[in-house]
């Protein structure tokens, strides 16, 4: 990785800014899928890492997917370790796994068709571990955990479309932003309940969340000084995240006990 030049390029009206010649087509604004007509093969240059189309150009993003396969693999030893593998934790624990498998795709061959399975799981996990959330730790029926969940989805439209229209750009992380909120709104609302185990996790796995799309915020931003990026941080920190989530479910989302417990996960 040593001896990769930034070019630079004036911006008009003020000083010059880092830029690096992309290796295919132009990066769209808001994200690999924004362009009407999809050619599902093109190659995509998102991230700092990457300079070639070549299946390595990203070794650390794509290495560091790992971190979801162990956090799948510690959850589910936690699990049977504890007798409380029931059919919803089994459905997360394969979608952490894939997770972890549509990420190294999207970072190694890098192209529209990977983007989408590494989104889909992304956005499986939020919507299931927000129902079974809302099922297990607020303690609701079935159906208003699933109109809760389709509330959550309502908000994270209109949150996105209102940050569109303000002109925020996060390097692409503003979609990440009503998960993190749900998770620490939900907390704190089961803390203020009286079910401290179940909120004071989802409060913790907030602050890792947002360390995590800090990172991953920033990783174009810090590329002429940082070549590598940070964006396997964001990796590295969710591999952690998703892991403590399984595991505060396993503790406090068992059906017999859920909204029970009082301690944090350990």
């Amino acid at each position: 990785m040593c001896g990769r030049g930034r070019s630079t390029i004036a911006s008009p009206g003020g000083p010059t800014e880092p830029q690096r010649p992309p290796f295919g087509p132009s990066r769209p604004a808001r994200g690999p899928l924004a362009e009407d007509a999809v050619d599902w093969n093109a190659a995509i240059d998102n991230y700092c890492e990457r300079l070639g189309p070549e299946f390595w150009a990203e070794p650390l993003n794509a290495v560091t997917n790992a971190a979801f396969v162990v956090a799948a693999l510690v959850a589910l030893r936690v699990a049977l370790r504890r007798r409380s593998l029931d059919w919803p934790l089994a459905v997360l624990v394969a979608i952490t796994l894939a997770v972890g498998v549509g990420s190294f795709l999207f970072h190694t061959v890098a192209t529209r068709w990977a983007a989408f399975a590494d989104i889909v799981p992304i956005q499986l996990f939020i919507l299931t571990y927000f129902a079974l959330a809302m099922r297990r730790f607020v303690g609701i029926a079935w159906w208003a955990a699933g109109a809760a969940t389709v509330g959550f989805i309502v908000f994270s439209v209109a949150g996105g479309a209102l940050l569109d229209r303000a002109g925020v750009s996060l390097n692409g992380s503003e979609g990440y932003l009503p998960p993190l909120a749900a998770l620490l709104l939900v907390g704190v609302a089961l803390v203020l309940s009286g079910r401290r185990g179940p909120g004071g996790a989802l409060i913790v796995a907030a602050a890792i969340f947002a360390v995590s799309l800090t990172f991953r915020t920033v990783d174009m931003a810090v590329c002429a000084a940082l070549p590598i990026g940070t964006h396997f941080l964001w990796h590295t920190l969710n591999g952690l995240l998703l892991g403590y989530l399984l595991i505060a479910m396993v503790r406090f989302g068992r059906p017999q006990a859920a909204g029970a417990a009082r301690a944090m996960p350990r």
